[in-house]
């Protein structure tokens, strides 16, 4: 089972760089609109992958419990970490999109 948050940081990490080279290559702030649905693309495909890796390890957890003798205890519980950690980062991008949202909102006018 691979990781995927691996090749999403580098797909963070290269919007990032696209985006400081648009910005510092013309002064004015370019908008794109469809960056919106990028974003909620690359936002879906990263729940989508954080739900199959909940459900791999529920599925090898099921089989390790019915006596699979393919599915070792070890593989059991790394993938049950991979899934709580995939969950956990899900859950403070979520925060922080909160906050970002929240501060946004309190901006005067």
């Amino acid at each position: 089972m691979d990781i995927k948050a691996d090749s999403l940081y580098q797909e963070m990490q290269a919007m990032i760089g696209q985006a400081r080279l648009q910005t510092s290559a013309t002064p004015e702030v370019q908008m794109n609109p469809n960056s919106g649905s990028e974003f909620s693309t690359m936002l879906k495909g990263a729940l989508e992958g954080v739900n199959s890796m909940q459900m791999d390890s529920k599925q090898l957890q099921h089989s390790f419990e019915m006596g699979d003798a393919s599915v070792s205890l070890a593989d059991v519980m790394v993938a049950k970490e991979k899934a709580g950690i995939a969950f956990e980062a899900t859950v403070q991008v979520r925060n922080k999109v909160l906050d970002a949202y929240k501060q946004i909102m309190n901006m005067p006018v």
